[in-house]
């Protein structure tokens, strides 16, 4: 894949090393996704079963709301982890495309 016959000294990357790292933090994307969700799986079943077991004595409508925020606003976090290193993994793909249209467009010329 790598042109290794260009006269274009302008270039400071591998393609090939490109790729992979962009295949890499898309895998990591979605291994940190599926821990994400089995994080927020946990802690959503740890607060009903407390809640069942009547371990949260004396507290409040407001407490109980908040604690499920808490619950709530992990995953939020979690992706835009995720959207961030699928952005990056896809960005990574597209500039690596426009150097390449680019460069077939001047040798056209």
């Amino acid at each position: 894949m790598t042109e290794k016959n260009s006269n274009f000294l302008g270039t400071y990357f591998d393609r090939d090393d490109v790729i992979r790292t962009a295949r890499w933090i898309a895998i990591l994307s979605w291994v940190m996704a599926g821990i994400y969700i089995f994080d927020m799986l946990l802690s959503v079943g740890v607060f009903i079963l407390q809640y069942m077991r009547g371990l949260l004595p004396g507290m409040g409508f407001t407490d109980i709301l908040q604690n499920i925020i808490f619950n709530v606003e992990r995953p939020l976090h979690d992706m835009l982890y995720f959207v961030a290193l699928q952005v990056v993994s896809k960005g990574l793909l597209i500039l690596l495309d426009v150097e390449d249209n680019l460069r077939r467009a001047a040798r056209r010329e």
